[in-house]
């Protein structure tokens, strides 16, 4: 057992090697270079280092043979560097890519840390791991009911908690303040914008689907004088073969989609938005795969073309620029022409607008003056959905 551990081991460490050095050398090329030639390569060998991570944590825990400080490390270097790096790419989204660069030397650092630590002498020779360096017990009750205890009521609701407080960190941050995870509900906040001579605005952020009552609520605040700039992208030419719909994954949470529910019986709504003509034509052929999933369901087809087409990081930040900003830009001059013959306007467009659509108007003399908050959907509502489906 001994000498099969130890072919194991050695085979795990390899692996981890090359897959730390092969991305660092990947982070680099794209980094300094823009190069991706690496990246199906670096693809098969993260794939196989994270099952491998995965077997050697279990392993550690399985047989007290495996000597946990040199291998522990190694193990939980992949799942510990991707929750570190959520902050970072919450508040630095557009550092990715060194952030990346980082963390692969960090891997670089820590696997030969590890391999010195173990040979006692920066040098790859096989076997990495000696027979004896391994213990001599291949089974300890102790040792796995430790390692199932520490899993169970550590590790685990620590790491539930921590994504739970980087979920609701980056609802705050991407939303600009105009959502908020709390523990039993997503909170959305109507802020209302006021200018010197009484002009008002209302921004009012939006979701695709959420409970009747929101949509409810939301229609019976508007004013009767107002006028409501209304969000939904027209596609006069028929370019999209299907139409986005999002009455599937509503009925599965247990809730109901916007166009269902949201119907303003008050104030004079008109719509606001462009027309998808004005997308590019990358942008356009994005959208397309995605209403193919709206109307089909995944398909392996679309999976890959859609892989595919996220190799190129110019193409993401095209696809930001038709949805968010084009349209953001559009609705600030909808607003300007509005202001010239209403004294309230309410806005209620996707919250993903609101952060950008919220600075437009405040360099137009607008200042936040009141907020009201709607819960959009109460977990338990989209827990009993769930419930309902099985």
């Amino acid at each position: 057992m001994k000498k099969l551990l130890t072919t194991l081991l050695n085979i795990c460490l390899a692996l981890l090697l090359v897959d730390a050095g092969v991305s660092l050398l990947d982070d680099s090329l794209i980094l300094f270079a823009g190069l991706y030639i690496l990246a199906p390569i670096r693809g098969m060998l993260a794939f196989f280092a994270l099952f491998t991570g995965l077997f050697l944590y279990v392993l550690t825990g399985v047989t007290p043979m495996i000597p946990k400080r040199y291998f522990l490390p190694l193990a939980l270097f992949g799942p510990a560097a991707m929750l570190a790096a959520i902050p970072f790419s919450i508040f630095h989204y557009d550092q990715l890519q060194k952030i990346a660069w980082a963390l692969s030397w960090c891997e670089v650092l820590l696997s030969l840390c590890i391999l010195v630590w173990l040979r006692g002498t920066l040098s790859i020779r096989w076997p990495l791991v000696r027979e004896d360096q391994l213990g001599d017990r291949a089974f300890g009750w102790l040792n796995s009911a430790g390692f199932v205890a520490v899993n169970l009521f550590i590790l685990l609701p620590g790491v539930l908690c921590y994504l739970a407080f980087c979920g609701s960190l980056a609802v705050e941050h991407f939303s600009g303040g105009f959502l908020s995870l709390r523990t039993d509900s997503l909170v959305m906040r109507a802020v209302k914008y006021v200018r010197d001579d009484g002009k008002t605005i209302q921004l009012i952020p939006m979701m695709h689907i959420g409970e009747p009552d929101f949509y409810k609520q939301i229609t019976s605040s508007f004013p009767t004088n107002s006028v409501i700039l209304m969000e939904g992208v027209t596609d006069r030419k028929n370019l999209l073969q299907e139409k986005l719909s999002y009455g599937r994954v509503a009925k599965s949470l247990g809730l109901t989609e916007q166009k269902e529910e949201f119907t303003p019986a008050r104030g004079r709504p008109r719509m606001a938005d462009v027309d998808i003509e004005q997308f590019s034509a990358r942008s356009i052929e994005i959208l397309k795969l995605m209403t193919r999933i709206h109307a089909e369901g995944l398909s392996l087809d679309v999976i890959l073309k859609l892989m595919e087409k996220s190799k190129d990081p110019e193409l993401t930040r095209e696809i930001w620029e038709d949805l968010l900003d084009k349209r953001n830009a559009h609705l600030l001059k909808e607003i300007e022409e509005e202001l010239r013959k209403s004294d309230i306007i309410v806005v209620p467009w996707g919250a993903a607008h609101m952060r950008g659509i919220g600075e437009g108007i405040q360099t137009s003399g607008f200042r936040p003056s009141d907020t009201q908050e709607y819960k959009i959907l109460r977990f338990q509502t989209v827990w009993n959905g769930l419930r309902g489906r099985k």
